[in-house]
């Protein structure tokens, strides 16, 4: 997280408690790239999902902290599904639980569908949903269910087949391996057009962008967004959008204190919808009259609100065998430098739509006093280094 985010020489906070049973919002899981413009969700690796197969049905996530069954626990109507789990006896733990919207979508992994888990680790079954522990707001006949689809949003309760339906929705139970704890303020108004979400440690934009745009153009706005003296700005994956919404709340669903201006709208991620070919048309969205994630055709227009926080790319640190790597100024104006270098690294320079620009070694002999100012990508061979890039 860069420090900026945490020198915050004004602050404004209100009395919002929320329980903290995740320890960090795992990443997305999309490790497939479907365009040349930087920014998508490919190209930021956040909390990479961890899982370890503790060999007794039960699967430790190492991101969130949270223990889940391998294995769900199949069809059931919702009315047994919190019971169920409070009465589960397994390995060994007596002390499961219905899961929460966003612990229920942590899990998921959208570069798969249908299922849309990661299936090495996670047992894969007949289910198209699985309960959560929250009922809309204003209507208690709709429950918040993740899919196999590898979406979150306000289902009936009629639609599973022991209820009379024709759908799937299957139970699977979580528990805590670390007692959770309790955030005094959820978000916190940094007095500088930024809100810090303590739950999360996300930096947000705190008025969004006011014109709707596509997915490309939106990328690109969230890349060249400076604010707050910071330019390491970006639009956000699916899960770090969701994990805004407040399910207690609608029109919108978020806390309107800090997030005033959201409005009810489309917001676009930067993660795109798990293709069946090899050209993907749609991307996933959070709509914020109730909070679905859902997705939409990326040449349509969506709203965009840009988020920062791990990793900023802007003097990224890497370790290797060697050395730690970086690259400054950042901004730059004509050269740039390494802290290290054997001579032998080949970098790549891109702008912002992607256009390579320069590719070579001995980065800090160059001169890139000619090229305009924006945003540009340095990639480094060989590895999964990459820094962003700003030319004044």
């Amino acid at each position: 997280m860069n420090k900026i985010a945490f020198l915050l020489l004004s602050t404004i906070s209100f009395a919002q408690s929320v329980t903290k049973s995740i320890a960090l919002l795992p990443d997305t899981g999309q490790t497939l790239s479907y365009t040349t413009t930087y920014g998508e969700d490919n190209d930021y690796s956040i909390n990479t999902p961890s899982f370890t197969n503790n060999g007794n049905g039960t699967i430790s996530d190492n991101v969130t902290g949270l223990m889940w069954q391998q294995a769900d626990d199949g069809e059931m109507i919702y009315e047994s599904a919190a019971p169920y789990c409070d009465a589960l006896n397994f390995a060994g733990y007596t002390d499961w639980r219905l899961p929460s919207p966003i612990e229920g979508f942590s899990i998921l992994n959208l570069q798969n569908n249908n299922p849309a888990l990661n299936t090495t680790f996670f047992t894969t079954s007949v289910a198209e949903y699985w309960w959560t522990n929250k009922t809309q707001i204003g209507d208690n006949t709709k429950v918040w269910c993740t899919n196999a689809g590898g979406g979150v949003g306000n289902k009936p309760k009629s639609e599973t087949i022991s209820a009379g339906g024709t759908f799937k929705y299957h139970t699977r139970c979580v528990r805590d391996i670390v007692t959770p704890s309790v955030i005094t303020n959820h978000f916190n108004d940094n007095g500088n057009g930024t809100i810090t979400d303590n739950l999360t440690q996300l930096v947000w934009q705190k008025i969004p962008n006011t014109t709707a745009l596509t997915w490309e153009n939106a990328l690109g706005y969230a890349e060249g967004l400076t604010l707050a003296n910071a330019s390491d700005w970006r639009l956000p994956n699916i899960k770090e959008l969701q994990s805004l919404n407040d399910e207690s709340l609608s029109n919108p669903c978020v806390n309107t204190t800090f997030f005033g201006g959201l409005g009810v709208h489309n917001f676009w991620s930067s993660t795109t919808l798990k293709p069946n070919t090899a050209n993907p048309a749609s991307a996933w969205y959070w709509n914020t009259q109730f909070g679905i994630t859902t997705y939409d055709l990326k040449t349509n227009s969506n709203y965009v609100i840009c988020v920062r926080g791990i990793p900023t790319l802007s003097n990224l640190e890497i370790d290797n065998e060697t050395a730690k790597i970086k690259i400054f100024p950042n901004p730059f104006t004509s050269k740039l430098n390494t802290s290290y270098s054997t001579g032998i690294e080949i970098y790549e320079l891109y702008d912002a739509t992607g256009k390579q620009i320069y590719i070579g070694k001995n980065l800090d002999k160059q001169e890139f006093s000619l090229l305009t100012k924006g945003i540009y990508i340095l990639k480094i061979v060989g590895s999964s280094t990459v820094f962003k890039l700003v030319k004044e």
